[in-house]
């Protein structure tokens, strides 16, 4: 097991606060193909939220600097779930919304938790 710096663990946590602002902007967009309305904002940020998180925990080595990045975004789609000064809100309390709020965090979870997988031994010859 390798330790994780400090700094690995500051970076990986102004990452995620930086990816968790910029998912919450983009999760409301939608594709409408006649009365069809596909979300593609939602899917595309969870999608990110997934890759960043397993990408930071396969490149730093380790669960800290994952949960660091994690906590980052749960932080800032927290925060943003607050109505701002006159009164407009960026997470609407609709469907996107909710899934929104609560994925980040399951998938957060979901990749911290996994077991690390034994590296494949060489076969002798």
């Amino acid at each position: 097991m390798g330790r994780t710096s400090l700094g690995t663990i500051l970076v990986a946590f102004l990452v995620g606060l930086a990816y968790g602002a910029l998912g919450t902007v983009g999760h409301r967009a939608v594709l409408r193909i006649g009365e069809v309305a596909i979300p593609w904002g939602l899917a595309a940020a969870l999608i990110g939220v997934a890759a960043l998180l397993l990408g930071i925990r396969l490149v730093a080595g380790g669960r800290i600097a994952a949960a660091a990045a994690g906590a980052g975004i749960v932080v800032a789609v927290a925060v943003l779930t607050l109505p701002g000064p006159g009164g407009s809100v960026l997470i609407v309390g609709d469907l996107t919304g909710t899934i929104w709020s609560v994925a980040p965090a399951l998938i957060a979870v979901l990749v911290v938790a996994w077991p690390k997988l034994p590296s494949p031994r060489p076969r002798d010859a």
